[in-house]
């Protein structure tokens, strides 16, 4: 399975023949300044929550290349108002069977508001499944004792989840959350875009192990398989 990283929460993942683009954020981020956003392929694009840097290039890359959105019915209504139609609107708990696998909605704890400033509906994070591999993209959250349920009914291969802290959970916390996901397999987002969630890579990597983890860091742009997700 491919992975590619856009920069700050944004991942491209290709699935069993389709391309999945998370929270996409690249033309604001000057950290992605190598990444062209006419560029990216899509099928799906799956959005955690409103905030700008989880969507910021939903509309221009969803126009482009017709990919079917996947996000909360508020999103979904500000996105078919700013000329977006081929929606798939979702809330926690929900569960859908798509052509690459099955999206289950789980709870974030975070907020979430549009561009525009209107209401985001929940903020939610996404559990993959196909025949392939099953992987958990957390969003923008806090750790919280529900992730133990993640953990508790589904096989996580591979996880992703915020690392930066200050708005959302640290390194600390998200080794508490791979023990509750029951996920050895870490890929870090949602750090160093911002002057107030730069991190020490080596030192949160250094932690990561010590609890019998793997800690994956992408640079931007960088595409990787991910150890025993080879196809």
């Amino acid at each position: 399975m491919d992975i590619t990283y856009y920069g700050h929460s944004c991942f491209g993942i290709e699935l069993n023949g389709k391309y999945l683009l998370f929270d996409p954020f690249i033309t604001p981020n000057e950290l992605a300044k190598g990444i062209d956003p006419a560029a990216i392929k899509a099928d799906y694009i799956l959005i955690s929550h409103g905030h700008e840097d989880h969507i910021a290039d939903a509309v221009s890359i969803a126009n482009r290349t017709g990919a079917k959105v996947i996000c909360a019915f508020e999103i979904h209504q500000w996105l078919n108002k700013n000329g977006v139609i081929n929606t798939h609107p979702m809330n926690i708990g929900g569960k859908w069977k798509f052509n690459f696998g099955s999206v289950k909605c789980v709870y974030a704890a975070h907020s979430s508001s549009l561009p525009d400033g209107n209401y985001g509906g929940s903020p939610m994070g996404f559990v993959i499944e196909s025949i392939k591999s099953s992987f958990y993209f957390a969003g923008d959250t806090a750790l919280t004792y529900d992730m133990k349920l993640i953990g508790d009914y589904r096989t996580i291969d591979f996880a992703f989840l915020p690392i930066g802290d200050n708005y959302t959970m640290g390194v600390d916390n998200a080794i508490i959350a791979a023990d509750f996901i029951n996920c050895r397999q870490i890929i870090g987002m949602h750090h160093d875009t911002f002057e107030s969630i730069k991190i020490d890579k080596d030192d949160a990597a250094k932690k990561f192990s010590l609890a019998g983890l793997e800690l994956i860091i992408f640079n931007i742009g960088e595409n990787k398989t991910i150890g025993h997700l080879q196809e």
